[in-house]
């Protein structure tokens, strides 16, 4: 259900999440409302189309699940694990799954990514954390807003793609 105003704009705090990570609480909630709407009366034969060779509705959620817990891991300073590659590798994989699944997974992992948060005090948001094999440089804070960012960016990707597959031309 669609609200009058999105959610940074409610005044809403989110309880045991810093000042600081609120507006990463408010993109996620906002993300999880968009992706309750687009998916609302989705048709699973669609789930793995790719028009004009975009990436299909099925990848964008199961990308969103993944990513967010990859970063989270990241940023509370450990290497992720053999399931999480695992997961990573089979994200382009068509998957046995309905797309009230997918989503159901995808509204699983923001809560639980709300509930990570929790764990990061103002203090160590600048922490130095390192990124995959390479070891790329980024800080608490960098990981927690990407998280964020990320997947925002897969649920315009997402509307975008539903509203193409979806599209009947007036007759």
């Amino acid at each position: 259900m669609k609200q009058d105003k999105e959610v940074w704009l409610r005044g809403e705090h989110f309880a045991g999440i810093t000042q600081l990570l609120q507006p990463v609480a408010h993109a996620l909630l906002q993300a999880s409302e968009e992706l309750a709407i687009i998916m609302q009366n989705f048709n699973d034969e669609l789930l793995w189309a790719k028009p004009a060779g975009c990436a299909s509705p099925g990848f964008h959620l199961l990308h969103i699940s993944g990513v967010l817990d990859r970063l989270l891991t990241y940023a509370e300073g450990n290497m992720l694990t053999g399931d999480q590659l695992a997961y990573l590798k089979k994200e382009t994989e068509i998957q046995d799954l309905s797309s009230s699944d997918l989503e159901d997974r995808c509204q699983r992992q923001i809560k639980i990514t709300l509930d990570r948060l929790k764990n990061f005090i103002p203090d160590m948001l600048t922490h130095p954390r390192p990124v995959g094999r390479a070891a790329l440089p980024s800080t608490v804070i960098g990981l927690c807003t990407h998280a964020a960012e990320h997947t925002m960016r897969h649920i315009g990707q997402l509307m975008v793609t539903v509203k193409v597959l979806n599209y009947q031309p007036a007759s």
